[in-house]
C-alpha cells in the first residue's frame, strides 16, 4: 500500500465508475514500430468508446527513442542501436532486454482531465512499486522520472531507475513508463538519457536486488491498483 494517503489530485486518477483496466503482458520482445502502431490503434478505439483501457507490459529489443524535446547532440553513438523518432514527451531514452516497459492507455476523460495530475499518478505508481521491492525512491524538481539516492563512505549520488514519457490525444494517454530491472546499463552510454548528463542510471540488479521481471510485474500491478484502481486480465495487442 502507499505509505501516505493519495492527494486529492491523485484520487481523481481513479475512475468514478470503478471499471477495471485491462492488464496484459507480452511474453516475447516486441518491435518498437509494431508497439506504437498497436498503441495508436488502441488509443483511438478507447477514444471512440470501442475498447477499454489497457496497461500493456513488454520488453523491446535494444533501441533508442527520441521524444519531442530531444536534441541531436544527445545521441552520442547514432549507429549503435536503431533510433526511433516518436511523438511522446521527453528526450532520448533507451529500451531493451531487462527493462520493463509499461504502455499506459487510459481515458483521462474519466480520470480528472488533468495531465499534470496524471503524470504525478505515474510517478506515485512507480514509487509505490519500488517501495514494495524494498527500494526507496522519489521525484526531483526539474528532473523527469523516478530517482534513487546512493551513498557510500564519503560519497553520494542520485541515479535514475525509471523513466516517464507519455502522449495524450483526445484525452486518452499512450506511451508510458519504463523500469530498469536488469538491463545492460552500458547501453545507456550511447545517449544522454532524458538530456541529463550530471546524473547516472541504475537498475534493481545494480542496486543489489535479485528481483525477477515477474517480481517487478507483481509490484507494478499491486501498486497500480493503489493509484489508478482495479485491473482485470487482458490480452496483449502483440
Amino acid at each position: 500500500m502507499l505509505s501516505h494517503p493519495l492527494s486529492p489530485a491523485l484520487n481523481e486518477s481513479i475512475r468514478g465508475d470503478g471499471a477495471p483496466v485491462e492488464w496484459a503482458v507480452s511474453s516475447g520482445r516486441v518491435g518498437y514500430d509494431e508497439a506504437v502502431a498497436a498503441m495508436e490503434a488502441r488509443a483511438a478505439a478507447i477514444s471512440a468508446g470501442e475498447a477499454g483501457e489497457l496497461i500493456w507490459l513488454l520488453e523491446h529489443p535494444p533501441l533508442y527513442t527520441a521524444g519531442v524535446s530531444s536534441k541531436d547532440a544527445d545521441l552520442l553513438t547514432p549507429d549503435r542501436f536503431p533510433v526511433h523518432r516518436t511523438g511522446r514527451g521527453g528526450q532520448f531514452t533507451y529500451h531493451g532486454p531487462g527493462q520493463r516497459v509499461a504502455y499506459v492507455m487510459l481515458d483521462l476523460n474519466r480520470r480528472g482531465r488533468d495531465v499534470r495530475g496524471f503524470v504525478r499518478g505515474l510517478e506515485a505508481w512507480i514509487i509505490a512499486a519500488l517501495d514494495r521491492l524494498g527500494v526507496p525512491a522519489g521525484v526531483r524538481d526539474g528532473r523527469v522520472g523516478v530517482w534513487v539516492e546512493r551513498k557510500g563512505a564519503g560519497w553520494s549520488r542520485e541515479d535514475k531507475i525509471a523513466a516517464i514519457g507519455v502522449k495524450v490525444r483526445r484525452w486518452v494517454s499512450f506511451h508510458g513508463i519504463s523500469l530498469n530491472v536488469d538491463p545492460d546499463l552500458d547501453h545507456f552510454a550511447g545517449i544522454v538519457p532524458c538530456g541529463i548528463s550530471e546524473h547516472g542510471v541504475t537498475s534493481l540488479l545494480d542496486l543489489g536486488l535479485t528481483a525477477s521481471m515477474d517480481d517487478a510485474d507483481a509490484a507494478l500491478k499491486a501498486a497500480f491498483q493503489d493509484v489508478f484502481g482495479p485491473v482485470v486480465e487482458g490480452a496483449a495487442p502483440v
